[in-house]
């Protein structure tokens, strides 16, 4: 496999998006060599799920699009970033018992942490941000399960 390979789609800011962002993951994940039947193939939709959603619901209509990029290093390290033209960085808002949000970042910092990677922010050139995560790759490389540092 190259020692970099990269993927990109853009997508408007639209509930609907979200499922085509997933499903965009899905299939350049399964091209790089990760099937997607294996837990973290769930993992990894479901924080691009998050990612995606938070893009949509919390720019406030003052970004059209979203751009889910992802990286893959060496057959070690994989990067999926969300990018949105909102300047405003996410947080952690307060969530009572009988509110239905607010937990995204959250859900989305813990499986990161889970599959032993991290979560960073990082603001654009052009005044958005990307929220990226980064995580030691998981998929099967030749006959063999690359080693990660934790199970995902």
């Amino acid at each position: 496999m190259a020692d970099h390979q990269e993927a990109s789609v853009t997508l408007p800011s639209d509930p609907a998006s979200v499922s085509a962002a997933r499903r965009y993951v899905s299939n350049v994940l399964a091209d790089w060599g990760l099937p997607g039947d294996t837990d973290t193939a769930d993992t990894l939709r479901l924080i691009v799920s998050e990612l995606a959603t938070n893009a949509v619901q919390h720019t406030l209509g003052l970004s059209p699009t979203f751009t889910v990029d992802l990286e893959l290093e060496r057959d070690e390290q994989l990067r999926i970033g969300v990018t949105d033209s909102h300047p405003r960085y996410p947080k952690r808002l307060p969530a009572a018992v009988q509110q239905d949000n607010g937990r995204g970042m959250v859900i989305i910092r813990c499986l990161t942490a889970e599959c032993g990677g991290k979560l960073s922010v990082s603001p654009t050139p052009e005044g958005g941000k990307t929220v990226w995560i980064s995580l030691p790759w998981f998929a099967r490389v030749n006959g063999h399960n690359a080693t990660p540092h934790r199970p995902c």
